[in-house]
C-alpha cells in the first residue's frame, strides 16, 4: 500500500486539529476560489469531515472582476462536489470603498457570514496559509501600523458571530500546491495576484 504523501498529511493533520471538538453532525464550510490553498483546504475536509461526524460544504463567491469568473467559479464548484462537499457559487457585485482588494475582500467575508448563517454552520474555514500570514504582517508594517501588525491573522477569529478558521496558518503555500499535484487537483492561479493593482 502506497504511503500518504506528506503534503496532504500535513495539510490534513491541521484541519483534523481545527475541526476536532466541533459538534457531531454540524456544518462546516470551506471558502473556495479554487487556488491552490484553498484547494487543497476543501480536499482535507472533505476527508477529514466526515470521520468526526461533520457535513461539508463549500462557498466559492464569483466577483465577476475576470472575464472568465463564472467558469472558474464553476470548476471549483465541481471539484468540491467530487471532494465530497456541498457546493454553492454566488456571483456579487463589488463595491469600490477601500480600493478593489478590500472592497472584494467584504464582499465574500458578507456572502460566507450569510451562508454560515442560512445552515447554522459551526464554522467557515479559510486557506490563508504562512506566506499569506508573512505578507499580512510585511504589509501591515510598510503601513505603518506599528507592533500591532507583528500578530498577524489568528488561527480562529469571529465573523459576526460565526467561528472563523484559518487552519493552515503553519503550513507553506508550497506544501498546498504539493497537496494538491499529489491528490490530482488542477488548482486555479488568479492573475490578479500578479496584478499590482490588486
Amino acid at each position: 500500500m502506497p504511503s500518504l504523501h506528506p503534503a496532504v498529511a500535513e495539510v490534513r493533520r491541521a484541519v483534523r486539529s481545527a475541526l476536532t471538538g466541533l459538534p457531531e453532525g454540524a456544518v462546516v464550510i470551506v471558502g473556495l476560489s479554487g487556488g491552490a490553498d484553498s484547494l487543497a483546504l476543501a480536499a482535507a475536509v472533505g476527508f477529514e469531515a466526515p470521520k468526526l461526524g461533520l457535513r461539508a460544504a463549500s462557498v466559492t463567491v464569483d466577483h465577476g472582476l475576470q472575464p472568465d469568473s463564472a467558469e472558474v467559479a464553476s470548476a471549483a464548484a465541481r471539484a468540491a462536489a467530487t471532494l465530497g462537499l456541498d457546493p454553492l457559487i454566488v456571483r456579487v457585485e463589488v463595491g469600490t470603498e477601500g480600493g478593489p482588494e478590500a472592497a472584494a475582500r467584504d464582499a465574500r467575508y458578507g456572502v460566507l457570514r450569510d451562508a454560515a448563517r442560512d445552515v447554522r454552520a459551526a464554522a467557515v474555514l479559510l486557506g490563508h496559509t504562512l506566506d499569506d500570514q508573512a505578507e499580512t504582517v510585511l504589509l501591515g508594517l510598510a503601513r505603518g501600523s506599528g507592533a500591532g501588525s507583528l500578530q498577524g491573522m489568528a488561527a480562529a477569529s469571529d465573523l459576526d458571530g460565526i467561528p472563523l478558521l484559518r487552519p493552515l496558518l503553519e503550513v507553506r503555500r508550497a506544501t498546498t500546491r504539493d497537496a494538491c499535484a499529489a491528490q490530482g487537483l488542477e488548482p486555479w492561479d488568479d492573475p490578479h495576484n500578479r496584478d499590482p493593482k490588486y
